[in-house]
């Protein structure tokens, strides 16, 4: 008896299409650990992967079991309740007898549920599926110029990496069928006389004799004819094309005044972090641009926007009057696709909310494709927050607002923002 051992490893990806069927299969499932591993984790493990749990009776696969077939009889030993010709009546389901999962049992036997682990790619697929920036439109291409290379034919010429084996084979084959076909044809016509004349009661030798030398003249010549010539040689030609691609930047306003909490912080930096992984992961030309900012706004690096502890009073006002400048300066609207998120409890200094609602109104809204408001807060609402409602009933279309009370509503909230729209012209590729 032979025993086949198979030592590949894993690595080679050998299981791949069955991971994603899998995958694909319990999407459903997998969603919902994700969606609660979000709101539960802190900032430095946001992205990474999650142990999934799937109840065993959801994997459970339908089987196809042959019966005995026919009819039979049986001898119960012990009966004292039925006789020839009654019928059971159907078991009484529950009562703690069953063994499924879930279960309880006297004996305190069970079936645990299926636990697998997916890794961080797969985690941050899953994360942000189905979403995208709202509103955006190819720009005036500029800077680097993006090509993408398509296939455009065959040439006579390249480099030996691109030869193509069926072009040059076939090319090869033509040619030899067209130098060689005369011969060929005046080869059949000589042998068919040789053995017409082979047949023939009297045979004329030194005819005979002709018709071999120059039978096999022709063959020599055949044969010299070259099976694969530089001239066969056919390359697969790829030509660059200029690509339009979106150029997209993402202003992100953070509150880091006295009366926001520690919670309260670590809300808006988990808010922002998953804005920051969606960006990397599903655009590659999109700019981030991050300001802190309490009686004054400033721009900082990643760095500094997540983990600085300077704190102060509230103007947040500064903020929008700051993104304006970056604006004017740096990123012109006919050439940029703008996008502004801004994070804050909602306290702000005296009458600085009117401020805040007439920057956005006259200077902002006209040029970005989008702006989202999050307010964190488990109380009743400030001024801010009722200027901005405002804001959204004149520019719905450009403003969104939403609340978040506690860390659970993170994903959600960030999900609503950012949810593909059914027919709306914007891309939702990765440009």
């Amino acid at each position: 008896m032979n025993y086949v051992i198979d030592r590949r490893l894993n690595g080679k990806q050998k299981s791949l299409v069955n991971r994603q069927r899998f995958l694909e299969r319990y999407r459903k499932q997998i969603k919902q650990s994700v969606e609660k591993a979000v709101g539960e984790r802190s900032i430095t493990d946001i992205n990474k992967g999650e142990r999934i749990s799937i109840p065993r009776k959801d994997t459970d696969e339908p089987v196809f079991r042959h019966g005995k077939g026919g009819f039979q009889e049986q001898v119960l030993p012990g009966n004292k309740e039925f006789i020839s010709g009654d019928r059971f009546k159907r078991p009484q389901g529950g009562g703690g007898q069953g063994s499924g999962p879930g279960q309880a049992s006297d004996s305190g036997e069970g079936m645990d549920d299926f636990v697998f682990e997916i890794s961080q790619s797969e985690f941050l697929d899953f994360m942000f599926e189905d979403l995208e920036l709202p509103n955006l439109v190819k720009r005036h291409l500029m800077g680097d110029v993006e090509y993408k290379t398509h296939r455009a034919g065959f040439a006579d010429v390249g480099n030996p990496g691109q030869v193509n084996i069926v072009r040059s084979m076939r090319s090869a084959s033509a040619r030899r069928m067209a130098l060689g076909g005369k011969d060929r044809r005046k080869l059949r016509e000589l042998e068919a006389e040789l053995q017409e004349l082979a047949r023939s009661p009297v045979p004329d030798h030194e005819q005979q004799q002709q018709l071999e030398e120059e039978i096999h003249r022709l063959k020599g010549r055949l044969k010299r004819i070259p099976w694969l010539d530089d001239f066969d040689l056919k390359y697969n030609l790829h030509v660059k094309q200029p690509v339009p691609r979106s150029q997209a930047v993402m202003f992100c306003l953070m509150d880091v005044s006295g009366s926001m909490t520690q919670g309260i912080k670590d809300i808006a930096k988990r808010f922002f972090i998953l804005l920051y992984l969606f960006l990397q992961r599903n655009y590659e030309h999109t700019d981030v641009v991050f300001i802190r900012h309490h009686t004054s706004a400033k721009e900082v690096d990643e760095q500094e926007f997540f983990y600085s502890r300077e704190t102060g009073g509230t103007i947040v006002s500064s903020a929008l009057k700051l993104m304006q400048e970056i604006v004017d300066k740096r990123y012109p609207p006919a050439q940029w696709n703008i996008y502004g998120a801004q994070a804050s409890d909602g306290d702000n200094w005296n009458d600085d909310s009117s401020n805040c609602s007439r920057i956005l109104s006259n200077d902002l809204l006209d040029k970005v494709q989008h702006f989202s408001y999050i307010e964190i807060t488990e109380q009743d609402h400030q001024s801010l927050w009722h200027e901005y409602q405002q804001i959204q009933a004149h520019f719905s279309d450009v403003f969104a607002m939403q609340n978040i009370r506690t860390a659970a509503d993170i994903y959600p909230v960030f999900r609503e923002l950012f949810q593909r729209k059914l027919g709306q012209d914007g891309v939702g590729a990765a440009v």
